[in-house]
């Protein structure tokens, strides 16, 4: 989200503490929580918000019923693979999981931009700075 094309001078990182999953629909609440607060702080241009992780691990579940007569009509664990019920992302710890690359002055959007979103996520997470060295120089 943002301007892809532009040069930024810093980037911020959303952090995970610990090693965790985190589910597809947590990650999208937290980039559209971002994004919201970037896009009120500074328009469509100025920033770049990017999802580092990407859930690559299919969450299933072996649905029982639990209704009389249930007993007749399936076999508990046997042959037992699930359905597909959503994805998921693995998280290790000290990884990121949002960046958002700004300019000097939007430092202090970002950082509330992230620890909004960090609310939407089920671990708890760090924010860290980083200046982005000049490919001119």
């Amino acid at each position: 989200m943002g301007d892809s094309k532009a040069t930024y001078e810093c980037r911020v990182s959303l952090l995970a503490d610990s090693e965790i999953q985190v589910r597809h629909n947590a990650l999208e609440a937290a980039r559209v929580a971002a994004n919201k607060v970037m896009f009120d702080k500074l328009g469509e241009t100025g920033y770049l918000v990017k999802v580092v992780t990407y859930p690559h691990i299919i969450l299933r579940e072996n649905r029982m019923i639990a209704t009389a007569g249930a007993d007749r009509l399936q076999e508990g664990m046997r042959r037992s693979f699930g359905k597909p019920t959503g994805r998921a992302a693995l998280v290790r710890a000290n990884r990121p999981i949002i960046d958002i690359y700004v300019n000097e002055p939007a430092l202090d959007h970002a950082r509330e931009a992230l620890r909004v979103s960090s609310s939407k996520l089920p671990t708890s997470c760090r924010i860290s700075v980083e200046r982005i060295k000049s490919q001119a120089a």
